[in-house]
């Protein structure tokens, strides 16, 4: 799947800064995915294979979109600072729930733009990652993305 073309007059200082958040959120995801997919086996892993293409992807059309918009994409880190050490297939699982709740945060910037095109590219991938985090966690939450002190300060 192509990255859409944004709309002319796409290229605000926010939505460049959107479209690079939600960049590093995916290549830290992919980072994450390649350490907990080594902690998983069989359907388990065959799923963080999937989701890692998935963020690839999604991060390829990022890359699309910001040199549409005249941005040079912010490349990815060498490494990543997890956030936990992971040594078991539910410490993967645990990863790759907070991993895609952190993609879904990421994509919420883009949700906000003005522009549809990145407004819906956003929203699209903020149910992306929704699905793929109910997956992990084996249920949904009601606002993808919002943690409950975020809904609380409001």
């Amino acid at each position: 799947m192509t990255a859409p073309a944004p709309s002319p007059g796409a290229t605000s200082a926010a939505a460049v800064a959107a479209m690079q958040a939600a960049l590093a959120a995916e290549q830290a995801a992919s980072y994450g995915y390649g350490v907990l997919g080594a902690h998983l086996s069989g359907a388990s892993q065959q799923a963080a294979s999937t989701d890692w293409v998935a963020h690839e992807v999604a991060a390829d059309q990022l890359e699309t979109l910001l040199r549409a918009a005249g941005a040079q994409p912010h490349p990815a880190a060498v490494g990543y600072q997890l956030p936990f050490a992971v040594q078991s297939a539910a410490q993967a699982t645990a990863l790759a729930v907070l991993l895609e709740d952190r993609v879904a945060q990421a994509y919420l910037a883009m949700v906000a733009l003005s522009d549809t095109t990145l407004r819906e590219f956003g929203g699209r991938q903020v149910r992306a990652a929704a699905l793929r985090a109910a997956a992990w966690r084996g249920t949904t939450v009601a606002f993808p993305g919002l943690s409950a002190g975020d809904l609380r300060s409001r």
